[in-house]
């Protein structure tokens, strides 16, 4: 499930809280216990003490789920702190320009989607191939020879027939062959103006159009 964000909040549990959730679950925390323990010293026969040992020891075992529920809590805390972070960063992305690792590019049906990429080795003949959202390819583009390093092309929507395709996301692949005859595989990246954020399964991505991108993929941030 993704869940867009229109702001973000902070919340915090003290260990009461922890102490208060333990004694709904299991019926009493270490402090009602301790309070049993002194209630049967005061009521003890003191000519003929209990034992205590086994009270004590049952104290420590509540003890030490206490704190496990105390060291659940924090953990709790410091993620959703992480989570107010991660999600304010991305917030602050939105109108920039955002370039990211990644093989995909957001065509809005008018206006050409950029396909950058970056090849390892100068290249005689190279191939990009795009393909649609279920994998199909709907283009491939000659290339020709390319120089080693980072590229562009500008896709106009359209099939290998001329045909306007509809707006949605798009991904892309680009290989080639250099002098040797190896095959020089390059790396592809996302980039486009970051239009929003959302969080899906606890973790952020920006958006660009219908390209959601993983907010660790993220590699730059320019004013647009």
């Amino acid at each position: 499930m993704s869940t867009a964000i229109t702001g973000t909040t902070s919340t915090t549990t003290t260990t009461t809280d922890a102490a208060t959730a333990m004694k709904n679950q299991l019926g009493m925390n270490s402090s009602d216990f301790l309070k049993m323990f002194i209630a049967q010293l005061q009521n003890q026969d003191p000519l003929s003490p209990q034992d205590p040992s086994q009270f004590l020891g049952q104290l420590a075992q509540l003890t030490q789920v206490e704190q496990a529920y105390n060291t659940t809590t924090a953990l709790n805390n410091l993620l959703t702190a992480q989570n107010d972070v991660l999600a304010k960063s991305a917030v602050s992305m939105i109108g920039g320009n955002v370039t990211a690792t990644g093989n995909q590019s957001n065509y809005d049906g008018t206006n050409a989607a950029t396909m950058k990429y970056s090849l390892p080795a100068a290249t005689s003949s190279t191939t990009l191939t795009i393909a649609n959202s279920t994998g199909q390819t709907v283009r491939i583009v000659d290339l020709g020879a390319q120089a080693a390093g980072t590229s562009t092309y500008q896709w106009d929507g359209t099939d290998g027939q001329g045909t306007k395709l509809a707006a949605g996301a798009y991904t892309f692949a680009v290989t080639g062959t250099d002098a040797a005859g190896n095959t020089q595989t390059a790396t592809t990246y996302i980039t486009g103006k970051a239009d929003g954020v959302k969080f899906d399964s606890g973790s952020a991505y920006v958006t660009i159009g219908a390209v959601s991108i993983p907010y660790a993929n993220i590699t730059a941030v320019g004013l647009a």
